[in-house]
């Protein structure tokens, strides 16, 4: 049966988190003295309550978590969480309709960064910045930060980090995960302080400099500008931001282990690293050829529009600094490829995943030879450590159940009344967390709120699927799920 007094009570213990958040918000709503003060008073307010509401109907619970426990927890914290978040941006008024409002928090917490925000220029301080930090928090997962802040809380965090944690293959820095969260959580913090101050020596004022970090670390795409970075004129401003999400496309156990560990040669050693710089840099030379020799781009600026939108697209951030709607539709297919692989697992990127595209080609390979040699037994070895069968398996299964997904809410999209490219990439770009789509009708440099309510209810739930992987939601539905045994 389902654990609901320790559900509770751990659901409680996070909108106090919550409410926390907001109150940072708040502050900065307090430093620039404007009309969204009230409305972070109240949802600061409403959050402790709610709070102390789930942990009063938690009181006395049995410390003892299920795997069922952890998935159910793992699923309605984040939609918890992106319920009260919506409070902000409600009380207000600046987001008339709860649907849109959902829409921009689930947005915001799953790192996706589509927008229904035509004007964010017209958004006071304090709820850009709370739009940022729903990214940030959200980038290396909700319940992760909780284990990293409060390792006590969770009875089973082996089972919440599996329900969560991204990627087939899952891996730890120390036995104990509490200190493997707050290792891999440093990395993240010193990462975006890195990008802070990148951004202010560049040239962004203290306030751009923290949102755009926040949101660039997070690969979320969030902006202060309805321009994204094309606001600044940048070139410099552009390769920082390329850099910056490159990194957290990177897996951040690996990235610990390089630059704390100062085991540089592993990173260039690594499988999934070499699969993920090989299609970035392979992505943007042929963009660049196309930019150069049908839209008459000079060299420099073909490369910086190529790298930074392909790195973008692949880490699922989402930022821009160009219109891509504008490019040959070549580029589209490069894009929406990047928008389907994503970057490394363990980081704060969407999308399949480039351990899963290693794998797949490996696979692929095994097979060749396999009709050559039917009698020989073929190990699946990645970085000399041989992957089981079973994973195999998921990994076949896990691809299936993304395709069906993308295919049946593509197909729904079109009978919404949605064109048969933005349809397309509105499905891959909200299942991958990506941001922006490609089409004539919503561009990457749009925002969704033309779509109708029904369709931004599906985004959301496919924000939520793609962020915890799919299964992790999926199998909440399926009738073995409940049933006592």
């Amino acid at each position: 049966m389902i654990n609901s007094k320790l559900i509770y009570k751990i659901l409680g213990q996070l909108l106090f988190i919550e409410a926390f958040l907001l109150f940072i918000s708040l502050l900065v709503a307090l430093y620039y003295q404007q009309d969204d003060i009230f409305a972070f008073i109240v949802a600061t307010l409403t959050t402790i309550g709610g709070g102390l509401i789930l942990k009063w109907r938690g009181h006395g619970a049995d410390n003892t978590m299920s795997r069922r426990d952890a998935y159910l927890v793992v699923s309605l914290s984040w939609i918890v969480f992106s319920l009260f978040g919506t409070l902000p941006f409600m009380i207000s008024g600046y987001i008339h309709s709860f649907t849109d409002a959902y829409f921009e928090t689930m947005s915001g917490f799953t790192t996706t960064g589509a927008t229904i925000l035509d004007d964010v220029e017209c958004f006071p301080h304090g709820l850009l910045f709370w739009r940022s930090l729903t990214q940030w928090i959200g980038g290396l997962g909700i319940v992760f930060f909780t284990i990293a802040l409060l390792p006590s809380l969770v009875g089973g965090q082996t089972k919440v980090f599996a329900a969560e944690a991204t990627g087939p293959i899952k891996s730890k820095l120390h036995p104990r995960l509490s200190t493997s969260a707050k290792w891999i959580w440093s990395v993240y913090l010193v990462l975006t302080i890195a990008c802070i101050l990148s951004y202010y020596i560049a040239g962004m004022n203290l306030f751009d400099s923290f949102n755009y970090a926040m949101t660039t670390t997070a690969t979320g795409g969030f902006s202060t500008h309805n321009s994204s970075t094309e606001f600044f004129h940048s070139p410099a401003l552009e390769y920082i931001c390329a850099f910056f999400c490159f990194l957290s496309g990177v897996n951040f156990t690996l990235l610990y282990a390089a630059v704390i560990k100062f085991k540089i040669k592993d990173l260039f050693k690594n499988s999934e690293f070499k699969f993920y710089t090989l299609l970035v840099m392979a992505f943007t030379a042929f963009i660049m050829i196309e930019l150069v020799t049908l839209r008459n781009y000079d060299l420099e600026h073909a490369f910086r529009s190529a790298v930074f939108q392909v790195v973008s697209f692949i880490t699922t951030t989402g930022l821009f600094n160009d219109d891509a709607a504008l490019w040959p539709h070549v580029t589209w297919v490069i894009l929406a490829t990047c928008m389907f692989f994503g970057a490394c697992s363990g980081s704060t990127s969407g999308g399949l995943k480039c351990i899963r595209g290693v794998m797949l080609v490996r696979m692929v390979k095994n097979e060749f030879r396999q009709i050559l040699h039917p009698n020989a037994v073929l190990p699946l070895k990645i970085d000399g450590v041989n992957v089981p069968m079973q994973k195999r398996v998921t990994l076949l299964a896990f691809l299936t159940t993304y395709l069906i997904i993308c295919l049946v809410i593509s197909f729904t999209m079109i009978a919404m009344g949605i064109d048969n490219t933005n349809a397309i990439t509105i499905t891959l770009s909200c299942v991958g967390n990506v941001g922006p789509t490609l089409g004539t009708e919503i561009g990457p440099t749009m925002s969704w709120s033309e779509l109708p309510d029904l369709a931004k209810w599906f985004c959301s739930l496919m924000m939520l699927i793609g962020r915890l992987e799919i299964f992790s939601v999926l199998v909440i539905f399926t009738p073995a799920f409940w049933k006592e045994n």
